[in-house]
Order: structure tokens, then sequence, then C-alpha cells
């Protein structure tokens, strides 16, 4: 368990508090919105109502002690700059900043973000690349050139082993587990058999993977 403190309860800063505490963390939120806060509150035993960009708010909270701290303030973005630097300032350990652009994060970085997060650019990506190819499912990015998919079975490999698809040799993607009813199983062997009602999680290049997913 960590403890979390998130500044900011836009959609974003809500739905990550939400599924950090849904993993058993102890979070801290803050926003100036006091309307927000009272709908919050009876989930979220730590929660203020205050303006982070007010020195003595965040001195109040005792920045050092967290974790980490996310500041998730998306309407101003003056404002997610001062509180970074002032997180900083106070001693957090560990700042994760939200931006909306390569500039923004350029700036947040320079007053001490020690991580940058771009949630729209994100699921912008995730969405281009579930919709630029038929059977895709999911995605997620590794580098610039590799990411881990979610994909149907190919009808041709359906009754197929993994050694018989040389999915390495002939398509340039690894096939790393599978996924049936929700449930991921890693592959074990080179003599699995795949069915028509799973999935296949891999990494691979994009391009090699879409080649594979739209014949």
């Amino acid at each position: 368990m960590k403890s979390i403190l998130i500044i900011g309860m836009g959609r974003f800063g809500r739905s990550l508090a939400d599924k950090l505490l849904e993993l058993g963390n102890d979070i801290m939120i803050v926003d100036k919105r006091e309307e927000i806060i009272n709908e919050l509150a009876p989930r979220f035993t730590n929660a203020l109502i205050g303006d982070a960009t007010n020195l003595g708010v965040l001195k109040s909270l005792g920045v050092n002690n967290f974790d980490v701290c996310f500041v998730a303030i998306g309407e101003n973005f003056q404002s997610s700059l001062e509180v970074t630097s002032q997180l900083k300032d106070l001693g957090a350990k560990y700042v994760v900043s939200k931006a909306s652009t390569s500039l923004q994060a350029k700036f947040l970085s320079r007053c001490g973000a020690d991580e940058v997060t771009y949630p729209e650019r994100d699921m912008a990506e995730k969405l281009a690349m579930r919709f630029n190819a038929d059977n895709i499912f999911d995605y997620v990015e590794i580098s610039s050139e590799f990411g881990i998919f979610e994909i149907a079975v190919p009808k041709s490999w359906v009754g197929s082993t993994v050694s018989a698809t040389k999915a390495r040799q002939a398509h340039n993607i690894n096939i790393i587990a599978t996924k049936k009813n929700g449930v991921i199983k890693m592959l074990t062997g080179a003599d699995y058999v795949f069915s028509a009602d799973e999935h296949l999680v891999l990494i691979g290049r994009a391009d090699d993977v879409f080649r594979i997913t739209n014949r």
C-alpha cells in the first residue's frame, strides 16, 4: 500500500483516485471546489477543500510524507506549474504532473515534475490503434516502436499450435499469453493450440500487428 496525494478532482483526477483506492492505497484528495469534495468525501476519508496554489495549504498537507503526489489540475496550466514547483520545494518524494501538450510537459519538467503524464494523448493513441485495424481490443505502448497488443486469434491460426504459426520467424511478433472470458494465461509451450473464442496478447511493432489483424 502506498500513500498518495492527488490534487485536482477533474475527470482524470477522479478516475485516478478511484482506481488507486480500489487497489488498496491510502489516498488524500484536494480540490478548491467545495461541491466536488463534498460529493467525493463519502468515498475518501482524507479529503480537503483548498487552493493548492496557496503555499500554506500545501504545507498543511505534509507533502513529504506521501509516496507519490499527482498534480491533476486540468483547467489552469499556470496553477499546475505553481503546484508542481511548490511540491518539490516542500520535499515531495515523487511528483507526477498532468500535461496536454509536449510544450506543457517541458515546462512541468523544468518546474520539478519527476514524471509527466498525457492522459488525453494516451487515450487517443489507444483508440487510434484499436480502430486502425480490425480485431484489436487493447494496446499499451512500450516504446516508440513496440507495443503490447490484445487481438483476436487470426482465422488462419484457429486450430494451429504456437509453433505452426511461426509468429516470431514469419511475422516478427512474440505471443506471450492468451485471454479468454477476461482471464489471462501465460503461454507455457509451443504446442498450445489456439481456439476461435480467445484473444492473443503479444508484443510487436504496430505495422507487423496490423498485417496480421487485417489479413
